[in-house]
């Protein structure tokens, strides 16, 4: 499938990963509609890069219906999906003011997790709906996760619960979406540079850079978007997951 005759839906495209992904497919000529909560950031980032957008709780099954149903109608078609919506609050099983709380945890596995399956399944009814390329092809959908899905950190077992679970949906989604034509896969980013750490001091940033075997630095949401973009023009790749991380293997 060739990136100019694609038409993608990204959640969390108005930050981060997303959006980084959402201006380079529209720089390859892609079709883009941003799906995202927050309205105001999504709807300039949209305007700016000439995509659609959705105001998208992905978390809720009625919102993400009406927001594939829009993006179809504005695009024509869906044909591709990359899930980067999600959160990382940070907690301890068991920390200095007692268990982690229950709600928080929920709240990552829910939107994370479920999110990315909640999208993943009805964009795909939608993609189904395409005509085949000549080898049966008719989409693919790209799901997130994380190295900490393999090497989760101190506070991060919710966070590592949810990303385990992308990389456990990966195989069995890809065989379950095979007879629609339609490919799964998944990327695992090590430290990227995105809004949330750009907060950190510099001699934060650096310190972890230095964990990275090489290159020793962040990694930039463009390396993530550039994947994303092979993935999808790559039709042989399915059913797996790519660490994108320098080597980073995490103690």
């Amino acid at each position: 499938m060739r990136i100019q005759d694609t038409a993608a839906i990204i959640t969390g495209g108005a930050s981060g990963l997303g959006e980084a992904t959402a201006r380079h497919f529209r720089t390859m000529g892609a079709q883009v509609t941003l799906l995202d909560r927050d309205r105001a950031r999504g709807e300039a980032v949209a305007a700016e890069i000439g995509a659609g957008f959705a105001e998208t709780d992905v978390t809720d099954e009625a919102s993400v219906q009406a927001a594939i149903s829009h993006a179809s109608a504005a695009m024509g078609r869906i044909s591709a999906v990359i899930n980067c919506a999600g959160i990382a609050p940070a907690a301890k099983t068991l920390g200095r003011d007692g268990p982690h709380d229950l709600g928080v945890f929920q709240s990552v596995i829910n939107i994370n997790l479920v999110g990315s399956f909640n999208v993943a399944r009805l964009a795909a009814a939608e993609i189904a709906k395409n005509d085949p390329e000549p080898d049966g092809s008719r989409g693919v959908i790209i799901n997130t996760a994380s190295v900490a899905a393999f090497e989760g950190q101190k506070g991060q077992a919710a966070y590592a619960a949810s990303k385990g679970g992308i990389v456990g949906l990966s195989m069995p989604m890809a065989r379950d979406l095979s007879r629609e034509g339609i490919r799964v896969m998944a990327i695992a980013p090590g430290i990227f540079l995105t809004p949330m750490l750009q907060g950190l001091p510099q001699e934060v940033q650096a310190s972890l850079a230095q964990d990275v075997t090489c290159p020793k630095r962040l990694g930039d949401p463009a390396e993530y978007a550039a994947l994303a973009r092979f993935i999808v023009e790559c039709g042989y790749l399915n059913g797996e997951v790519i660490r994108l991380d320098g080597a980073l293997r995490m103690q």
